[in-house]
């Protein structure tokens, strides 16, 4: 029998999977645990990027400043 991948759009919220993850054996809900660690790590690391470019603009004003041009000039 060959198996095929659908994709299924449900109604869900936070609540409703804190209720399925309550349910699942020890064992799943520590690859659940993992996969979610993951997820979160992903967004963590992009959320850094998005923290540099959007600081950029406020450090400049300090970057750009007369006192700092004439502390960097001899460099």
């Amino acid at each position: 029998m060959k198996s095929s991948t659908k994709s299924i759009s449900l109604p869900i919220n936070f609540k409703l999977v804190v209720e399925l993850v309550k349910q699942l054996p020890f064992e799943e809900k520590v690859e659940f645990w993992k996969v979610i660690r993951k997820e979160t790590k992903n967004n963590i690391e992009k959320d850094k990027v998005f923290t540099h470019f959007a600081s950029e603009k406020a450090l400049a004003k300090d970057w750009l400043s007369p006192v700092e041009v004439e502390a960097w000039k001899n460099l």
